[in-house]
């Protein structure tokens, strides 16, 4: 096997290779500038990886890894219009360089893009590989739109949450390992094993996300440290301070995530004492452990070599002590 490194090297590679500027220039240079943006490439990795760890070329798997990119940056484009959001990865957002309508479209191209690359495959992985892109793209959309939903309500309860990261974020990086799985021909058993292993290590990713904004270096963490508490994002840590706060300071809570002031500095720090006070800055990082001790596990069963099952597990384990 190679290194993670290596294999994200590959992936680049094989994307700079298939995602050229095209005619009309104004659908395709957004998609061709989105996917230069950069990025963790997270889950493509997770693709090669999956199809090398069953034995199977990775390169064969390259199409399936890039159809999980293209997708992931899909949902990124759509999402940062509904967001409104300026910046991306520390760029303009699509919306932002060209305009609202172009957004639309070119996301719309990609996500079509998206499903031209299974055309590579044969027969029955090409079968198993659409069935399962599908769905997973419609629990995408639904886990966006619990989030959506959750903005404008004020009884969200952290079974919802755990639902709503599950579907947003963490079925695509199961997804990705799937793949790679299905390109290798592995047994039905190892391939959901394995999407089960991701799909956990996906919600724990996201855990130690929403942890890292309230509480991540700014020197480390790549975005603004507060993020969520500015814009009032109902997450774990919010909803878990909520529920284990007096009465007194839960309403003190309450009111700071109701507000929108110019100099947000001293509602974060108010906001992040009282995450700590709670106990919730402690249940979240015991969260962590707890889904990432349960990938671990599923881990255990897969019918892989051992030394295969390592480099999942050290990977695992240093994507939980990442600063970014």
């Amino acid at each position: 096997m190679l290194r993670i490194d290596q294999y994200t090297d590959v992936f680049i590679d094989y994307l700079n290779t298939k995602i050229k500027t095209r005619e009309p220039k104004n659908l395709y240079d957004p998609i061709l500038y989105i996917l230069q943006l950069g990025g963790k490439r997270l889950r493509p990795l997770l693709t090669l990886m999956a199809a090398d760890i069953f034995e199977s070329d990775y390169k064969k798997a390259l199409d399936a890894a890039l159809a999980i990119e293209v997708f992931h940056n899909f949902s990124l484009v759509h999402d940062d219009i509904m967001d409104d959001a300026p910046l991306r990865r520390g760029k303009e957002t699509v919306h932002e360089k060209w305009d609202i309508n172009t957004g639309i479209l070119s996301g719309d191209a990609m996500l079509i893009n998206a499903y031209q690359l299974f055309e590579n495959y044969d027969g029955e992985t090409f079968r198993n590989l659409a069935k399962l892109f599908s769905k997973t793209a419609i629990e995408v959309c639904e886990g966006q739109q619990y989030d959506v939903d959750f903005e404008t309500r004020d009884d969200v309860t952290l079974p919802e949450y755990l639902k709503m990261i599950e579907y947003k974020t963490a079925v695509l990086v199961g997804a990705a390992l799937k793949m790679g799985a299905v390109v290798a021909n592995a047994s039905e058993s190892n391939c959901n094993k394995i999407y089960d292993f991701g799909r956990d290590l996906g919600i724990a990713f996201q855990l130690q996300d929403d942890y890292l904004d309230a509480f991540g270096d700014p020197k480390t963490f790549g975005k603004q440290v507060g993020g969520d508490i500015i814009e009032n994002k109902k997450t774990f840590l919010y909803l878990t301070a909520l529920e284990k706060l007096d009465p007194a300071h839960s309403i003190q809570l309450s009111h700071l995530y109701s507000i929108n002031p110019q100099d947000p500095s001293g509602k974060i720090e108010t906001v992040k004492q009282l995450f700590i006070e709670s106990g919730a800055a402690e249940a979240i990082q015991n969260e962590i452990e707890l889904y990432t001790n349960k990938a671990l596990s599923t881990l255990e069963e897969l019918e892989v070599k051992g030394e295969k099952k390592q480099i999942l597990r050290e990977f695992a384990q240093a994507l939980m002590r990442r600063k970014v």
